[in-house]
């Protein structure tokens, strides 16, 4: 009883002011609430929302993921207009030549992975625009994870190698590039994880975007 009083104080408290910082609670019971920061305390989370702080049982999450919209520094509706650093655009279009993948593909992803922050960190340790681990980052032969144009054609060239394993299947090459082949290979399909299905959806909306002609 304690617990459901506990994910009420947290649902009401989502709702309160909007977040500052994009990130979803997915519990066991199917919920998915909005937060704007965490901590793991032990056995616990401490969950900061914008009304103030809550703490929920570990074992209730079933896993904190990225919010699906949020504010972006830098989404740029084609390669070439990339704002304050055009030579986004310039690496984007020279990866899609060399490793025949399309712009607007890469861009997408570069969108949510990393929001065009060629500095991003995530808490997997995945680095730079398109969010490369360092495996494989190394076994493409980067030398600077950080640096735009080394990170977009390792990227590239990976999401290109998954588009030809998957038969140009987008949906089976996003799932495997934000999971790993070998659990698309385990279930046969997109992975049974929030965050990869959420993932997924969200790269191929933005695509789906970029792909739809601007209303004149």
């Amino acid at each position: 009883m304690r617990l459901k009083n506990l994910i009420l104080a947290l649902v009401l408290l989502s709702f309160a002011a909007p977040a500052l910082r994009a990130e979803y609670v997915v519990l066991r019971s199917g919920q998915r609430l909005t937060i704007t920061g965490y901590q793991l305390l032990g056995d616990k989370y401490r969950f900061q929302l914008n009304g103030g702080f809550i703490e929920i049982p570990a074992a209730e999450v079933v896993t904190i993921e990225p919010e699906e919209v949020f504010t972006p520094i830098l989404v740029p509706s084609n390669p070439s207009a990339l704002g304050a650093n055009a030579h986004f655009g310039q690496f984007i279009q020279s990866a899609s030549k060399r490793f025949n993948v399309d712009a607007d593909l890469i861009s997408s992803v570069i969108a949510i992975e990393s929001n065009f922050n060629p500095k991003a960190i995530s808490r997997r340790n995945a680095r730079g625009l398109m969010q490369l681990i360092p495996g494989t980052a190394s076994r493409f032969g980067v030398q600077n994870i950080f640096d735009p144009r080394e990170n977009i054609d390792a990227g590239t060239r990976y999401l290109g190698e998954l588009l030809h394993r998957y038969d140009n299947d987008l949906i089976l090459a996003l799932a495997a590039y934000n999971a790993g082949p070998q659990r698309v290979q385990k279930y046969g399909r997109v992975p049974p994880f929030a965050e990869t299905q959420s993932y997924v959806r969200r790269v191929k909306r933005t695509y789906d975007q970029r792909k739809t002609p601007t209303a004149n």
